[in-house]
């Protein structure tokens, strides 16, 4: 899984599988879901990032039980 921030652009993308995407849907406004050929969701892309998440160049990544903080 990688999270990539653009602060140029505000877009915030988390890509849960590095395969090509075959279709994008926008689920709401902002907010696109990227399938792969095997229609399963390989990205999550959000738009104007900074207006819907408080701190968008920091992240928590947790794994339940453990919180391993990663600060840009």
């Amino acid at each position: 899984m990688n999270v990539i921030y653009d602060p140029q652009t505000d877009h915030l993308t988390i890509i849960l599988q590095d395969v090509p995407v075959k279709e994008s849907e926008e689920i709401r406004d902002g907010l696109i879901v990227d399938y792969g050929g095997d229609d399963r969701i390989v990205a999550i892309e959000m738009l104007d990032a900074s207006e819907n998440v408080s701190k968008p160049s920091a992240v928590l990544y947790e794994i339940k039980g453990q919180v391993i903080p990663i600060i840009a």
